[in-house]
């Protein structure tokens, strides 16, 4: 079962942090470079939206892309929404973020297998894609959030998927908890430790509360999509 417990909560987090924002404060820069509070709302705005509809056309068994115009689509409705006023982006978060939660919540059990395009994945990879786009941007923000909010299961859902950042011959010990990650043949090799808000947020690229202690390596891209799969045989599969 996808962590829908843990979206709805970042999502009234993310309400919470916004209850007071001004609209100067939207217009302001965010942690990200080149982009605004404005644009990092509006991004997971129109996230909600696209999943929301992704998600109640595969509950139909329909594929269909994020954004039929791709990647330069995703980025005008971003620049279009990001100069709205404060009480736009609360009310378009707010209504956006219920509609998305209302999608899911018609899933079954069996439901969360059926496949996405959206980075290849299914329905249950979308609810995991959209709990870390609400947390990791909510640092993003600047508002006062940082990754010492970062849930232990979130932070160690994070670095399993970051891990790809890392070079081969990497181990990674949680210095708060059980996990220890490790990549390639790291037999013999010296650890990094760190509480897994901290780990998760270094390979996040963002500033942990705390640096993690061992040999740092330089990160790796953002894990890619994997590989596309034909429509027919992800039907076929499903």
């Amino acid at each position: 079962m996808p962590p829908l417990h843990a979206v709805a909560q970042g999502h009234r987090r993310l309400r919470e942090a916004l209850a007071a924002l001004t609209d100067d404060q939207v217009t302001a820069p965010s942690l990200l470079p080149g982009w605004s509070r404005g644009h990092v709302l509006a991004h997971l705005t129109d996230n909600a939206r696209a999943f929301a509809r992704v998600s109640e056309l595969a509950l139909r068994g329909e594929l269909v892309d994020a954004y039929e115009g791709g990647q330069a689509e995703r980025d005008a409705i971003i620049a279009g929404l990001a100069p709205s006023s404060a009480d736009e982006h609360r009310s378009a978060i707010a209504r956006h973020s219920a509609a998305l939660e209302a999608v899911w919540s018609q899933a079954t059990t069996d439901d969360w297998a059926r496949p996405v395009r959206f980075r290849n994945g299914d329905l249950g990879g979308l609810v995991h894609m959209r709990w870390r786009e609400v947390w990791i941007h909510l640092v993003d923000l600047d508002l006062g959030i940082g990754p010492q909010e970062w849930s232990n299961e979130f932070s160690c859902h994070a670095v399993d998927f970051l891990l790809p950042r890392l070079p081969e011959g990497v181990v990674l010990r949680q210095a708060d908890g059980p996990r220890r990650w490790t990549t390639g043949d790291a037999d013999g090799r010296p650890e990094i430790s760190g509480r897994a808000r901290d780990l998760a947020a270094w390979l996040a690229g963002r500033t942990p509360e705390r640096s993690p202690l061992g040999p740092l390596p330089d990160l790796g891209p953002w894990p890619a999509h994997p590989a596309p799969i034909p429509d027919d045989e992800r039907r076929t599969n499903g």
